[in-house]
């Protein structure tokens, strides 16, 4: 009976290779990014997935767990374990959220015929050898005929490389060496020449293209260090067509990269940050890299605050500001909310005691304190002494901005400044004139970018005078109060220190 419809939902890793105790989702969009720090299993992920499906058919690759974890003499993965949470149809059956796992103790469980089926595509760092350093490097001359392929498909392909590179491609060729080797060919510019002759990252952004517009629907399609040989804005125009590609086909693509600006299509791709605590693997959703570079870097202020976003930043340097801390305070974001428990998990695993260190929630999410400490034992788990400890500190650092219920942060903002009165400030009185003109819109959370917009100003400046403007009103100080309170018991910290 045919299977169609599948879905990858998460991985949960309780041990294989150096990952530890890991839960990673690939929910929400199509696309997912894995970043992180070298040696952290980034590559190790796209391994175990590429072997949890048996292949569609007998033309597809099967990937073994044999294949990525051969046994050696220093290990033979015994204890290896792991779990996938996915959907699919058979027939006319749903199966949603069905949990399979796979372990080892003498040989992997279960047997390969019995997982799950699903056309799965793996793009490992060897496709990145260009064909002429693949090739047996000699002085006779290379025999070979070309022949073009029109193919629907290939015309598209074609587009789409054009897109990529920002060259004009016009063919695609076939070449036969006669010998049992055939390689690719395209024609840019009025000029004709094989893949012996292709820049690298040419040759790459070919080959992905072909695998993804020519893999069946609801593919799986693993791609480790897609940055490899690419620049900045071929990568990011490869993953525009990619995510448009998979939203077409339901296809699921999961890549490995080290280019920190692929962050810049969060709208477009899932971003999942992984850092290893030696104990744990931690996994961040949709942050920005301020929170892993705190990790694997110094210490940089005697005092932390970490906050989900540019916003938050802003009204923390404000209370900072007037309570003459700022040289003293280090602000740094860890995107979205639940990265909070993540974060302060890393660090408490970490040994450090984080006594110096808040993390500042925007008070829309997890707003109480049974919540808190739910989201928090998610990664602080165990319970012995030392993990019950931990938690106990962890609850302790988290404080939260005072939102009124069933509200966000520029909604409320925006509320603050439409019921002030004109002052004697004239850019103040702009502000509030725009404000009172934005009636309604069609998501929350643009309240405060569309003031800024209007009013034509950068962001962290526009961000900057709102602030100055909202910390005069009455609201502000019930607003801030836990995040002022906290900084201000710190004082005493700085004037022993200083």
């Amino acid at each position: 009976m045919n299977i169609s419809q599948q879905r990858l939902h998460k991985l949960e890793i309780e041990k294989i290779k150096n990952i530890r105790d890991l839960c990673i989702s690939f929910d929400t969009k199509n696309v997912t990014a894995i970043l992180g720090p070298n040696g952290y299993g980034k590559s190790t992920i796209l391994h175990v997935l590429a072997c949890c499906f048996q292949p569609a058919n007998a033309t597809q690759e099967n990937y073994k767990f044999s294949n990525f974890f051969p046994p050696h003499p220093d290990n033979l993965w015994q204890g290896s374990k792991l779990k996938i949470v996915h959907t699919y149809r058979q027939g006319s059956q749903q199966y949603e959220n069905v949990e399979t796992i796979y372990s080892k103790i003498d040989r992997w469980t279960p047997i390969y015929a019995r997982r799950p089926t699903r056309s799965v595509l793996y793009f490992g760092v060897d496709n990145c050898v260009p064909l002429i350093e693949a090739e047996k490097r000699n002085n006779a001359k290379i025999h070979y005929s070309t022949e073009e392929v029109s193919e629907k498909i290939i015309n598209t392909i074609l587009e789409k490389a054009s897109f990529c590179l920002n060259r004009t491609y016009t063919a695609y060729t076939t070449n036969d060496t006669g010998r049992g080797k055939k390689f690719i060919g395209v024609k840019a510019d009025g000029i004709t020449y094989s893949a012996l002759s292709m820049s690298a990252g040419e040759q790459k952004i070919f080959r992905l293209l072909e695998k993804i517009f020519r893999a069946e629907k609801y593919s799986l399609i693993l791609i480790d260090e897609l940055d490899l040989l690419l620049h900045d804005s071929a990568m990011n125009n490869l993953m525009k067509v990619v995510a448009a590609r998979a939203a077409e086909e339901n296809i699921q693509v999961v890549f490995t990269t080290h280019r920190e600006s692929v962050i810049e299509l969060s709208d477009l791709i899932n971003i999942r940050h992984i850092y290893s605590s030696g104990e744990k693997t931690l996994c961040f959703n949709e942050t920005k890299p301020d929170a892993i570079q705190r990790l694997t870097g110094k210490h940089p202020k005697l005092i932390e605050v970490f906050v989900e976003d540019d916003l938050a930043m802003a009204i923390v340097k404000k209370v900072t500001g007037k309570l003459g801390m700022s040289r003293h305070v280090s602000i740094q974001r860890f995107g979205a909310a639940i990265n909070c428990f993540t974060m302060l998990a890393a660090l408490l695993l970490r040994g450090e005691k984080c006594e110096n260190s808040i993390f500042i929630l925007d008070g829309d999410r997890y707003r109480t304190q049974a919540e808190q400490k739910k989201c928090l034992s998610r990664v602080l788990t165990g319970d012995d002494e030392t993990a019950k400890s931990r938690r106990e500190v962890g609850c302790e650092k988290i404080k939260s901005l005072k939102l009124p219920a069933d509200t966000n942060p520029e909604k409320y903002i925006h509320s603050i400044i439409i019921g002030l009165n004109n002052t004697d400030n004239e850019e103040y009185n702009e502000i509030i004139e725009v404000a009172k003109e934005i009636i309604s819109v069609d998501d929350d959370h643009k309240y405060v970018n569309l003031i800024i917009e209007r009013l034509g100003w950068d962001r962290s400046v526009g961000l900057s005078k709102i602030i100055d403007l909202i910390s005069s009103s009455n609201e502000w100080i019930n607003y801030v109060a836990d995040v002022k309170d906290w900084l201000e018991s710190k004082k005493v910290v700085l004037e022993e220190t200083v």
